[in-house]
């Protein structure tokens, strides 16, 4: 596995780095709790030592089922990457969407970050994951009903009972990290990016490459639509949202294959899968520190760590790029 540093700091992490939103089950129609704990547990043992998870996912399940798999690990070993600022249980902020939990409940989701509730949200996290400090706390949406400074505050004050390690954002534009910077030090910014989705590259990736901050890609393989296992016509389960997202219209997921298909013989020659080259080419990326995949059991947590073995010369990659760029989706 190759480690890589976040920000101006002496923190390291996997470059692949195993993502625990679908582990919660919530909005990826369920979930299977024991191959959850074995995904992690075999992506640890492949060297992946980093998982992410948040409350939000399964409304607190999945921090429960990383705080199960890492359990029995020495705890400098593992790094625990979790977030604060969605509530489900509390109607205060600014309201984000209304969803289902994972019994079918009705659920209002919130972002809401202020000072109060962060604290409030470290302790349930911290009681959850069975650890008595996160390494990289996050704030998962900006919250536009609280100051930026209330929260980071909050963080600062965290970061100072060692309850925190270091602190991280979300979803933030340039200007947003800017002035949570003001505050205290951010030292990365996790943000959506993979082959279909690249607009960070115009403004997020220049800033944080100029100012020392970590890039943490979340949903690189854009929730499995560029694994090449996806076809036309594919029928998701009940409560997965990706039912409703355009990248899996039956247009864009032929067009989305040929693209696979052409850049296909570059995985064939490293015995690679098509999801692992994805995986590689998006940590080849300037800027993008470490990619975030996410996995439903032991079999799929190990193709994602080995994407981090596979070496692509830059004449590779220009070629993957070139073709990538031809390729349209219909929004």
């Amino acid at each position: 596995m190759e480690y890589r540093t976040i920000g101006q700091t002496d923190f390291k992490l996997p470059a692949i780095t195993f993502g625990a939103w679908a582990a919660g089950g919530w909005m990826w129609g369920g979930n299977d709790r024991q191959e959850a704990v074995q995904a992690i547990r075999a992506s640890f043992d492949a060297g992946v030592t980093a998982i992410d998870t948040a409350p939000i996912y399964g409304q607190g399940l999945s921090e429960e089922i990383t705080g199960e798999a890492i359990r029995g690990i020495p705890r400098d070993k593992v790094q625990v990457l979790t977030k604060f600022g969605l509530r489900w249980d509390l109607a205060k902020g600014d309201f984000y969407f209304n969803s289902k939990d994972n019994a079918g409940k009705d659920i209002a989701i919130y972002k809401y970050s202020s000072k109060e509730s962060i604290v409030q949200e470290c302790e349930n996290s911290l009681r959850r994951l069975g650890t008595d400090y996160i390494d990289l706390y996050q704030i998962h949406w900006p919250d536009i009903t609280t100051p930026i400074s209330e929260s980071m505050e909050a963080v600062d004050q965290l970061i100072k009972q060692g309850k925190v390690r270091y602190a991280g954002v979300c979803n933030y534009t340039t200007e947003q990290i800017i002035e949570a910077g003001k505050t205290l030090p951010i030292v990365s910014n996790q943000v959506p990016y993979s082959m279909v989705r690249r607009d960070i590259e115009n403004d997020v990736v220049p800033y944080c490459i100029k100012n020392g901050k970590g890039i943490l890609a979340y949903s690189p393989l854009q929730r499995g639509l560029l694994t090449g296992k996806m076809n036309p016509g594919h029928t998701f389960t009940e409560g997965d949202h990706r039912s409703g997202m355009y990248h899996f219209s039956q247009v864009n997921i032929e067009r989305t294959n040929a693209f696979l298909q052409k850049i296909k013989p570059i995985a064939d020659d490293k015995q690679a899968t098509l999801g692992q080259l994805v995986l590689r080419w998006t940590i080849n990326q300037p800027g993008i520190t470490i990619a975030l995949a996410g996995a439903r059991n032991a079999a799929q947590a190990l193709e994602n760590a080995r994407a981090a073995d596979i070496q692509l010369s830059k004449e590779e990659v220009a070629l993957i790029t070139n073709e990538l760029n031809k390729l349209e989706l219909i929004k």
